[in-house]
C-alpha cells in the first residue's frame, strides 16, 4: 500500500506528465537538534520516504531531481542555496546574488520593489524552472518566497508535507480525493460570505477575527493545475486574518507532536500574542520563538480541517485536516494574502470548536457546532 500511496501522488495528486522535471526534498537533521525517542525514528523515517518517492517517481518521469539540505530548525524559514539552484536553476539564483536581492530573500527582509525585481529575474529563466515538487523536508516550506515564486512565477504544482509520518501513507493520504476537494471547496465558500468569525472551544479558547477583503482557500490535495499548492496530506480550508484584527484567548492542549502535560494559554490583543502562560516546558519555547521577531507574534491563519480519514492529534499535519477542528498559526502569511513576512510560522490546533460566522449584513451562522460540521 505504501508504494501505491506514493504513487498516487505522482499520478492523481501532481498530475506529472513523462516530460517534466520533479524535485523531491527533505532535511537532514541538523547538529543543533537533538531529537530522541520516538520523534528520531521520525525524522530518520522521512529521509527513508524522500528517497522512496525519489525511486517511484522515475516511473513517471526520467527527470527526477534529489536534494537533502541541513534542516532550518523553523517552519517557514528559507531554504538553504542549493535547494534554490535546483528548484529555479544556476542562472537565476546567480542573478538574483548579482543584484544583491539573495540574501535578503533568505533573511525575509525584503521590501516590496525588491520582490518585484526577484521576480522579474525569475520568469525571464521560469523554463529553467521544474514543472513538480515534494517537499518532504520536516521542516515547513509553505510559507517562503522560496514556494511562492515556484507557484506563482513559475507555475509549478507544489505538494508541501512538513513533519511527515510513514502512517500517514496508510491513513490520511488514502482520502477520497473527489469528494475530499467537493466538500472543501464548498466550505470555503460558506466562509467567503463572512467578515467575521468567532471561536470557542469548551476548554477555554475565544477569540474573534476579521477576514474582511480576505479570501477563504481550499487545500483539497488536488495539485494537477499549474501554479498549484497545498499540503498532503491535504484537507482544510485557510484564510490570513486581517492583521491587527484578532481578540481573545487560546487556550493549546497540544503542541506540533505531543500532547501538552498542562495547557499552555495565549491572550492576543489586536492581533498578535501578548502574552503566553503556563508552566508546560513548551511554553518556554514558544515565549523564545515570539521574541525572536515582533512578527512572530501576528495572528497569521485561520484553517477550518475537512479530511474524514485524519486522525492523528499528534501531528499537526495531519491534526489540523481532522475534519471538525480548527487551527491557528503565529508568523507568516505573506504568502496567502497576508502582510506580514517572517521566517517562522508554527499551528496549533484546536477540538470541538464552535465557529460563527458574520455576513455583511449582520447575519450570524453556524459552521461548526462543537466540532461538527452544520448540514447547511
Amino acid at each position: 500500500m505504501i508504494t501505491k500511496t506514493i504513487a498516487s501522488i505522482y499520478k492523481t495528486n501532481l498530475g506529472v506528465r513523462k516530460s517534466e522535471k520533479v524535485l523531491v526534498f527533505t532535511d537532514r537533521i541538523a547538529s543543533s537538534e537533538l531529537p530522541t525517542g520516538n520523534e528520531l525514528c521520525r525524522r530518520e523515517r522521512l529521509r527513508d520516504i524522500a528517497l522512496l518517492a525519489a525511486e517511484i517517481g522515475k516511473a513517471f518521469t526520467k527527470k527526477i531531481f534529489y536534494l537533502e539540505y541541513s534542516a532550518t530548525g523553523s517552519h517557514g524559514a528559507e531554504p538553504p542555496e542549493a535547494l534554490w539552484e535546483a528548484a529555479f536553476g544556476e542562472k537565476t539564483t546567480g542573478e538574483l546574488k548579482k543584484y544583491g536581492l539573495f540574501k535578503p530573500l533568505l533573511n525575509k527582509k525584503i521590501g516590496d520593489a525588491g520582490i518585484k525585481r526577484a521576480e522579474t529575474i525569475i520568469l525571464k529563466h521560469k523554463r529553467s524552472a521544474v514543472n513538480a515538487v515534494i517537499a518532504l523536508s520536516n521542516y515547513s516550506t509553505s510559507h517562503t518566497r522560496f514556494r511562492d515564486f515556484l507557484t506563482r512565477v513559475c507555475g509549478c504544482r507544489y505538494a508541501s508535507m512538513p513533519i511527515f509520518d510513514a502512517s500517514m501513507l496508510e491513513g490520511s493520504m488514502n482520502a477520497d480525493w473527489k469528494r475530499l476537494s467537493k466538500m472543501t471547496r464548498d466550505i470555503a465558500k460558506i466562509v467567503n460570505t463572512a467578515e467575521y468569525i468567532e471561536i470557542k472551544t469548551p476548554d477555554g479558547t475565544h477569540i474573534t477575527m476579521s477576514k474582511k477583503g480576505r479570501k477563504a482557500l481550499a487545500d483539497d490535495g488536488m495539485l494537477s493545475k499549474p501554479g498549484s499548492f497545498g499540503n498532503l496530506p491535504a484537507g482544510e480550508v485557510f484564510l490570513a486574518p486581517v492583521e491587527g484584527s484578532a481578540n481573545g484567548r487560546l487556550v493549546l492542549n497540544w503542541a506540533p507532536t505531543r500532547e501538552l502535560a498542562s495547557p499552555i494559554t495565549v491572550v492576543v490583543k489586536d492581533g498578535i500574542a501578548r502574552e503566553v502562560m503556563g508552566d508546560e516546558p513548551y511554553a518556554d519555547y514558544l515565549r523564545a520563538k515570539l521574541d525572536e521577531r515582533e512578527e512572530n507574534r501576528n495572528i497569521a491563519e485561520l484553517g477550518i480541517g475537512t479530511n474524514d480519514r485524519a486522525k492523528r492529534p499528534d501531528n499537526i499535519l495531519e491534526s489540523e485536516k481532522i475534519l471538525g477542528t480548527i487551527h491557528i498559526a503565529f508568523g507568516d502569511n505573506s504568502s496567502f494574502g497576508g502582510k506580514v513576512k517572517t521566517p517562522f510560522h508554527q499551528d496549533f490546533v484546536f477540538f470541538r470548536p464552535t465557529v460563527t460566522l458574520t455576513e455583511k449584513d449582520g447575519s450570524k451562522t453556524y459552521l461548526l457546532k462543537n466540532g461538527v460540521l452544520m448540514p447547511d
